[in-house]
């Protein structure tokens, strides 16, 4: 029952008899946009995911200089 649902749904997309599969990749360009706005905007507490990954990839910077060294 669910699977036949989404499956009609699915068909009811536009653009199958022309693009195919690649009837759905705007979807995914936005979802992806949309994912990738909230890691920028999105804010716990003072932190998000930018500043984490910025600090942690300094820190492997600063470790490879000390060993390397």
């Amino acid at each position: 029952m669910y699977r036949k649902r989404i499956h009609r749904l699915l068909d009811k997309w536009p653009g199958k008899e022309r693009f195919g599969l690649y009837r759905f990749m705007p979807l995914f360009f936005v979802l992806g946009a949309a994912l990738e706005f909230s890691m920028i905007n999105w804010h716990v507490g003072e932190t998000n995911f930018y500043r984490t990954f910025k600090r942690s990839r300094a820190r492997e910077i600063v470790d490879k200089e000390l060993l390397g060294r």
